[in-house]
C-alpha cells in the first residue's frame, strides 16, 4: 500500500470511533509514530509504497484506539513540558495543564539555586524531572505509593539524565523531616467517585484509579494529608503547589490556611478552569 492509501484507510477506520477531526488528529500522530512522517513528508510521500509491517502495525494501532485505549500508552510515551516519558497503564498520562505547575514554580523560585523540593504522588516523574532539568541545581524527590510507577519514574529520569531520589511511601502515613524543604508540589487523586460518570471510557478503563479518585465523603483526603506533612516539613517561607479539583479552590485554600499557610490562591489553568492552588509558610522573624 501507498502512504497516501494508508491514510486514508487509517482515517477511514478512527472515523467509526471518534469525530471526523479527532480522527484526523490522531491519524496525523499514527502516521508520525509509524513512519516518522511529518504532513510535509505525507504530501511528497504519498505515492512511496510502504513496507507491510508498517501497515499492519498501523491497523492494529487504529484497532486499538477504537477500543478506547489511550494513544499515549499505545506508544508507551508523552510529552510533558518538551521532554518525552515513558508511560504505562502504571502512570497516569501528563497532561498539557499540569505543565503550568512546573512553571509556576520556576517563575517564583526566580533562578535560585540549590532548591530542596519534593514531588508527592510522582507518577511517571513528569513534574519532578521536570523540576529537576528547569531549576538550578536543585535536590529533587519525588513519593508515591506504586512501585511499578517508580519503576517508571526512574527509567525516565535515567533517559532524561537527571537525578532525582525515589521513594515509595503512602503520604498518609509519611513522617515528614521538618524544615527540609523549599518546595512541595503534588498533583494527588483529586476526582470524586460520583465523577466518574463524567470520565472519558478511555481514562476510567485504562488509567490507574488509585492515582485518579477519592471517596464523595472526603473529597481532599490527600490535600489534608499533603499540608500537614508540608507544614512541618518546608523551611519558613517555603511554598507548596497543588493540582486541584476544581470544584474544591476554596475548600483547599481555607484547609493550607488551618495548617499555618498564608497566601492561599487559586490559579487557572489556560482553558480558564481553577485548576492549581499555591501557599507559603510565614518567613521566620
Amino acid at each position: 500500500m501507498t502512504t497516501e492509501q494508508i491514510i486514508i484507510e487509517l482515517k477511514h477506520r478512527l472515523q467509526e470511533c471518534y469525530d471526523v477531526a479527532e480522527a484526523n488528529a490522531l491519524a496525523r500522530m499514527v502516521v508520525e509514530e509509524v513512519l516518522h512522517y511529518s504532513p510535509v513528508d505525507v504530501l511528497l510521500r504519498g505515492n512511496v509504497e510502504q513496507d507491510e509491517v508498517f501497515v499492519e502495525r498501523i491497523r492494529s494501532i487504529a484497532d486499538r484506539l477504537c477500543k478506547g485505549e489511550p494513544i499515549q500508552y499505545i506508544f508507551g510515551h508523552a510529552r510533558f513540558h518538551g521532554h518525552e516519558f515513558k508511560v504505562t497503564p502504571a502512570t497516569l498520562i501528563p497532561r498539557p495543564e499540569t505543565e503550568l505547575l512546573v512553571d509556576m514554580i520556576t517563575d517564583d523560585a526566580g533562578g535560585a539555586a540549590d532548591l530542596r523540593v519534593l514531588d508527592i504522588g510522582t507518577g511517571s516523574g513528569c513534574i519532578a524531572i521536570s523540576l529537576a532539568l528547569a531549576l538550578r541545581w536543585p535536590e529533587v524527590e519525588a513519593f508515591d505509593i506504586s512501585a511499578e510507577a517508580l519503576a517508571v519514574a526512574k527509567e525516565n529520569a535515567a533517559s532524561l539524565k537527571v537525578k532525582v531520589d525515589y521513594v515509595q511511601t503512602d503520604i498518609l502515613t509519611a513522617v515528614p523531616e521538618a524544615d527540609s524543604l523549599d518546595v512541595v508540589v503534588s498533583n494527588p487523586p483529586y476526582i470524586c467517585d460520583s465523577e466518574r460518570a463524567d470520565m472519558e471510557r478511555n481514562v476510567l478503563e485504562h488509567e490507574p484509579a488509585t492515582a485518579l479518585f477519592v471517596p464523595d465523603a472526603d473529597p481532599l483526603l490527600f490535600y489534608r494529608a499533603i499540608a500537614k506533612y508540608a507544614a512541618v516539613a518546608l523551611k519558613p517561607a517555603g511554598r507548596i503547589y497543588l493540582e486541584i479539583n476544581r470544584r474544591f479552590g476554596g475548600e483547599t485554600c481555607r484547609l493550607l490556611e488551618e495548617n499555618g499557610f498564608e497566601q492561599a490562591q487559586v490559579i487557572r489553568d489556560q482553558f480558564g478552569n481553577p485548576r492549581f492552588v499555591k501557599a507559603q509558610l510565614p518567613a521566620r522573624d
